[in-house]
Formats: C-alpha cells, structure tokens, sequence
C-alpha cells in the first residue's frame, strides 16, 4: 500500500468499549472501520520501515523478532517458521557442491582440539594492578623435619598459595593533612609543622587522580556531573569545573604522545576506518548561522571517526571527531604516511563517506555488513537467508581455522582460495540466478541485500586476492563503542577542543586496550614523565613505556649499560 492512511484517534473510553464488545463477539460496522484502521496503520508502517528506514527496523526486530546475529540463533529462529515439507532448493542450490568441512585435510597439523568449557573464575595472574603482600609461614625454614612424617624434610614451594580479597574505595581519595600549629603570646609569630615532602603544594590533585578522571569520562563514559555526584556521596566532594580543569592539564601534559600515535598508525599494513554521528555544541551553532548564510547548502553532519591501524603486530586506535567523514580523516591520516610504504589496505563499510579522495589505497568492504542486509530480512525470506547465512559461516569458520593455525598471509591466501574460493563462486552464481529468473524481487528487502553484495563484490571478496586483508570491520566498530558510550551518557561535546581532548584520551586508552597494557599506569607514566614525553614521545607509546621507565630508573641511579 502506498497511500498514507487515514488517521483514526481513539480515546481510552473508545478503546475499552471496543474491547469489551470484541470479547462479546458484538462489532458494529463502526468497529470493524477502526480495526480496518489499525491494520491499514500497521502495514504503512511496516512498509516505510522495510523500504527506508533499516534502523528503526532493526529496533523493531530487537523487539518483536531475532534479537542476536548468531548464526545458531538465527537458524533456530528460522527453521522454526519453515517446515521440513515446505524448504525449497534455495536453501542448498543444486549446482553448489556441498563445502567440505574446513577441518578436513586443511593443513598437515591436524584438526583443531576444541577448547575445554572454563569454570569463569579469573586468574589471581589478572589482578595486576593489585597489592601483593608475601605472608610467610613462621614455624618452617627450609630443611626441618616434616611434623607429619619424622623421616621427611619440607622445602619451599615455588608456586606460593593465592587469597584474594577486594576492598572498595572512592575513585579518587584523598588525605587531609592537619598541620600541628603553635603561637607565640607575645610577638604573634606561628609555627606550623610542614606537609612531607614528596606532597605537592601546587597542586591538590596527583598524575593517578587525572588519570582516574579520564578513565572514567572517556574510558567508561561516564558524565563528569555523575563522577561529582559519586564523589560528593563517598565523602571526597570533587565539583564538575574542577574534573575538567584537571583533565585538561593531565591532556596539555601527554598530547605528544597522542600525535606520535598518529604517525605511527598512518605506517599500518591494514587500516579500518568507520564514523559515527556525535554533537558540538559550537559547532552545532556554526552551521546553523552557515545554513543561514548559504540557504541550506552546507554540511550539517558531525562525525567521530574511529580508525584501527595495523602496524606490525601492533593495533592502534585513533579517534577525530568534527565535520570531518572518516573518507576524508583517512586521508588526512595518510599525508603523515612515508612516501615510500606500499599504498594500505583499507578496510570500511561500503558507504561512501568512508572512502578517501585522491589518495592511493586497496580498498576492501566488510563482509559482516553484507551479511546483516539478509540478516536484517531474514524473518520475510527464512529459506534464502539460511544459505546465505551458511555461506558467510564456512568463509568465516576458514578465516577463524587459518588464525587458529598461524598462517602467513600468503598462506592464509591459498587457503581461503582453495576453501572459500569455490563457495563464493558458487553463491555469487545463484546471487545472479535469483535476480535474473525474477525470482527475487529487486526492490524488496532480499532484493536490495543481493544487489549490495553485487555492487560490491570486488571489494567484499578482495581477501582471496591480496595477502593480509581482513573478512571485515569489526575490530573498527568494537572501537567506536567507546564513543558510542560516551555519547550516550554526555550527550555532546561543547567545544571542538573538548571533542579534542576526549579524542586523545580515548585514542590512548583503546590503544592501551588492545595492547593489553593498563590505561591507568600508562597515563600516570606520561604525566610524571611529561617532560621526556615532549622530548622524545616515540619511546611513550603503550608497548615501549615501561621499558623506557626501567632504562630512566637506571639511568637516574647511575647505572650505565655494561656495568657488572
């Protein structure tokens, strides 16, 4: 249906008389004309949703239908509304051969051993960040007599027993320091005991407390407001002025580090790249005084744009938010690239603003976007949509094979050509059969999610063709739920150099993440170091910093290298 529906409003005492006379099975005409209503409602709205608006259907599907995009899940969900009698071949098409399982003859090293269940307890080993405190047994040394048996001897062990407790504490504490004072009664002259010394005067609030705050606001997105409100309530009063103050001096502090960070990252084999919506409050006023101007032609969208760069073994993380589209931080990002690396694999969705102008790179789209669009439809087309579903799943059960096995990247390469190669050739041909035999109509739900994956075929199948390119985005959008978070909870930045600030902690703090390094004492270390930091920020970056805390240790002893 394609008109809009006439608008029929109800009142409480309408709709329960309706009610009642539904369940007495009485209707008069006039009650069938509003149910006529509400189904002509229902319809326009469901319609709208599946031909314009994929978000809001994807909230509607969380609530009334498949609310995980697991392949286990979807398929019981679906096979559940297909009966056995009624499956047509397009669930297994005829001319595919069904795929070997990827287990089989994959590689001279033999199938993979699934991993034993956990118990989900966690290791006394990831406490790190925790006080050890070594409590030794009194009544033994080593040698003496066991008391058990008189011929044994008891020795230490090298594996000493584990207890852990947890103690619960403010965010930030604090010391107050009451100062002993004494008067003279006659000339007035007052003697105070002083504070000790390794206690800054200066400044009330330590390198650990900044970090603290920015961990909180922009590793865990909570509202400076709340932060105040959680300290006020556990007795150590901290007001909002005072959380961004501090902020700001422990930002003014490290940024080198952060642009180090960027250059870095725009050497990367392998970039991600993807954007969010987020807000500026000035710059939401400067379009609006543009729009004005310009009588609409103006951009009026504000970005973060997340980006993950492969260097080496090493994940960076970077985040810019502005009028920016993530196309065009891309390639700002590259122009600190060395002329001389090879173009980088970019990895994004396919939208348009993720693509960079005028600047030299393979391009690849993500696999996992193609397979929402048929799992976003899966509910209106079950039986085509569990083969794609499958089809995604063997190519991403042979990625998963090949990074269980250690595969170089042009091992990996063969692989996914000998193993993904003849699926996605077969999927791209019945793809093709569908559209032309008109068996699939091209403007509905299914129809668009098979055009996508046409349109991009290249890009989405590029990882059969150049050594080293991922299946997918997803390590880009883990990423951007950092700022997701924060957007949720603060809502908006005010300023462009607040969204400055929140993009270096978070940078820093998702890159500390995914190098498996603390937030906390990286932070600390480059505010207590800020002077070295300036001087030379390659060696403070997540993966080097204690080691370059440990040559500074030794060289402030005196120590030099090659001494016995």
């Amino acid at each position: 249906m394609n008109q809009t529906p006439q608008v029929k409003k109800i009142g409480l005492e309408e709709k329960t008389a309706l009610l009642d006379r539904l369940g007495k099975n009485a209707l008069t005409p006039e009650d069938c004309e509003i149910i006529r209503h509400l189904f002509d409602t229902i319809e326009f709205v469901i319609e709208i949703v599946n031909r314009k608006n994929a978000q809001l259907k994807t909230l509607l599907k969380r609530i009334l239908g498949i609310k995980s995009e697991k392949s286990e899940k979807i398929r019981d969900k679906l096979n559940s509304k297909i009966p056995s009698e009624e499956r047509t071949p397009a669930s297994e098409p005829p001319h595919e051969a069904k795929a070997e399982d990827p287990t089989d003859n994959a590689s001279s090293n033999g199938p993979i051993e699934e991993k034993p269940k956990g118990h989900g307890r966690i290791g006394a080993d990831a406490y790190t960040g925790a006080k050890k405190i070594f409590i030794p047994l009194p009544t033994f040394k080593p040698g003496d007599r066991c008391p058990e048996c008189p011929k044994g001897k008891v020795y230490p062990q090298s594996k000493p027993g584990v207890f852990i407790s947890i103690e619960g504490q403010a965010p930030m504490g604090a010391t107050v320091w009451q100062l002993e004072k004494y008067r003279c009664n006659l000339c007035g002259m007052i003697f105070s005991a002083e504070v000790p010394g390794d206690v800054s005067k200066d400044n009330k609030f330590d390198p650990q407390a900044k970090s603290m705050i920015a961990i909180l606001r922009y590793g865990g997105g909570f509202p400076l407001n709340r932060i105040g409100e959680l300290q006020k309530s556990l007795g150590i009063p901290t007001p909002v002025s005072t959380l961004w103050e501090k902020t700001e001096e422990a930002a003014d502090k490290i940024y080198p580090a952060y642009e180090e960070l960027k250059r870095q990252a725009a050497q990367g084999t392998v970039i991600h790249n993807d954007d969010t919506g987020i807000k500026i409050l000035s710059v939401m006023k400067e379009i609006g005084e543009e729009t004005k101007i310009a009588e609409g032609k103006t951009r009026t969208g504000i970005f973060t744009t997340g980006i993950v760069s492969v260097v080496e073994d090493r994940e960076i993380a970077l985040f810019f938010t502005g009028r920016r589209h993530a196309g065009e931080n891309f390639a700002g990002l590259l122009e600190k690239r060395k002329p001389d690396r090879d173009p980088p694999i970019q990895m994004c969705d396919a939208k348009s603003g993720n693509t960079p102008k005028d600047v030299e790179v393979v391009s690849c789209n993500c696999n996992t976007h193609a397979r929402r669009n048929f799992v976003n439809v899966a509910e209106d087309f079950p039986d085509q949509c569990l083969y794609v579903i499958d089809v995604f799943g063997k190519i991403y059960q042979n990625d998963a094979l090949a990074r269980e096995r250690q595969m170089s990247p042009d091992e990996r390469l063969r692989y996914h050509r000998e193993k993904s190669g003849p699926t996605l050739d077969s999927f791209h041909a019945w793809v093709n059969e569908q559209l032309d035999k008109k068996q699939v109509e091209p403007n509905s739900g299914l129809g668009k999610a098979m055009t996508y994956v046409l349109n991009h075929w290249e890009k989405l199948t590029r990882f059969l063709h150049v050594p080293g390119v991922p299946l997918d985005n997803n390590i880009c959008e883990r990423a951007l739920k950092k700022a997701i978070l924060h957007r949720k909870n603060s809502l908006f930045y005010k300023t462009e150099h607040g969204a400055y600030v929140g993009d270096m902690f978070m940078s820093l703090i998702h890159t500390c993440n995914l190098a498996g390094e603390n937030p906390f004492d990286y932070l600390t270390g480059l505010q207590v170091h800020s002077s070295h930091v300036f001087k030379n920020p390659k060696k403070w970056l997540p993966w080097n910093y204690r080691n370059t805390l440990s040559e500074l240790a030794l060289s402030q002893s005196g120590f030099q290298p090659g001494q016995k």
